[in-house]
């Protein structure tokens, strides 16, 4: 029979799957369309490049102070409410007509995810020490893509009802304004898992004693590793942006495609997390499951010569292998971090390392961008050469799991 901390454990992950999965619906739903939509506004690559760099590095950015001061003060249900209700920025996107705005308020739901996302992550990551950190991780993001997949294909089904073959703003204002209903969903969700487990360091405490209070050696060589291996990795808003410029694909194929690249996402993403688990069985050794982060260079540097195509199967193609290394990402990054931080120093840790992700993205989507309007060559043997930077780090780690005795 499952113990009782076990059970709560279960109980509280597949909530947070749920909150995750309402909350993919509105920002991934957003973001399959917010490339082609500033199109539409009346703005350029470069922009719309700074606007998911600099997006993307205040969302990551931030996570270095909301990590610290959620440690500091335990409020990690605090931070990860005020943070889910920074979402209503998505929906608010229907109600504007210049790019100014709608960078705005992109801009925003990216701060949003900053302020709950470590004190989020530290919650599940006690609820997983319970039942495997990679499969508890895994499964999140499993639900997470349903999420996914349901935001982008409302536009898609909203995109084929209009007939009309050029898409105007009202076409993506009337699917903005729909993700009102799961925001509303999404909140109750939240408060619920609050009222449900209120103290989920327990969960934790219960399976792990003498926990160190030092951020390891590894760790240092986690964040090195992850900062070139996400500032090489293509974003989606780009991607789209180059789909509909280039006419490679359609506005309704755009939000299809990228819906079938988050269920290839979630669908690795229970693979790798119980590859992850196994690999630390197998080797007895609490960090042994980084060893398939190797993933993550080698995808992110095939993407870019098949993105950036002009056929279609080709892009198609790029975007099956960009939903894998999303969930790369996504599972094996957050289980990670799990393993090799101490609870007291968790949201710190990830505080830190999404403040390396930020800068990271930051770099790379003003970078991207503009080698976009210069030069495609030169744009993919980049990407190329920052994913290479990044395996020095990963072999580094894996000397350290070899030298360090952290036993399962």
């Amino acid at each position: 029979m499952m113990d009782l901390n076990k059970k709560k454990a279960l109980q509280l992950i597949m909530l947070f799957g749920l909150v995750s999965l309402l909350g993919d619906t509105i920002y991934e739903g957003a973001r399959s369309v917010n490339g082609p939509y500033l199109k539409l506004l009346g703005t350029n690559a470069l922009a719309v490049g700074l606007v998911a760099g600099v997006g993307e590095f205040l969302g990551y950015g931030i996570r270095l102070l909301s990590g610290y001061f959620s440690d500091k003060t335990k409020s990690y249900w605090l931070f990860t409410i005020a943070g889910y209700g920074m979402l209503a920025s998505v929906p608010l996107l229907a109600l504007t007509g210049f790019w100014q705005i709608a960078a705005l308020l992109i801009v925003m739901e990216r701060i949003g995810k900053a302020l709950r996302s470590p004190a989020k992550d530290t919650i599940l990551s006690q609820a997983a020490k319970q039942v495997g950190t990679g499969f508890g991780f895994g499964l999140n993001e499993a639900m997470d893509q349903i999420g996914a997949i349901a935001g982008p294909l409302l536009f898609t089904f909203i995109f084929i009802h209009d007939r009309a073959s050029v898409k105007s703003l009202a076409d993506y204002q009337h699917g903005y304004g729909l993700l009102w209903i799961p925001f509303a969903l999404l909140m109750a969700c939240v408060f619920f898992a609050y009222f449900k487990v209120p103290d989920p360091e327990v969960l934790e405490t219960s399976v792990k004693k003498n926990d160190p209070e030092k951020l390891p050696k590894i760790y240092w060589l986690y964040a090195g590793f992850s900062f070139f291996a996400t500032m090489g990795f293509v974003n989606f808003v780009l991607m789209a942006y180059h789909f509909k410029s280039k006419n490679v694909l359609s506005d309704a194929q755009i939000p299809l495609f990228y819906a079938v690249a988050m269920g290839i996402d979630g669908l690795a993403a229970l693979v790798i997390g119980k590859i992850y688990d196994r690999m630390k069985e197998k080797q007895k050794h609490e960090w042994a499951g980084i060893g398939t982060l190797l993933l993550i260079p080698v995808l992110s540097l095939v993407i870019p010569f098949l993105c950036f195509s002009t056929v279609p199967w080709v892009v198609i193609l790029s975007l099956l292998l960009w939903g894998i290394v999303m969930a790369a990402h996504e599972t094996i990054i957050r289980s990670a971090i799990a393993d090799i931080t101490p609870l007291k120093k968790r949201g710190t840790g990830y505080g830190i390392l999404n403040t390396a992700y930020g800068l990271a993205m930051l770099a790379g989507g003003i970078l991207m961008g503009w080698l976009y309007e210069r030069s495609l060559t030169a744009l993919v043997l980049s990407i190329a050469a920052i994913e290479l930077i990044s395996l020095p780090f990963f072999f580094a780690m894996k000397r350290e799991v070899l030298n360090t005795a952290v036993p399962r």
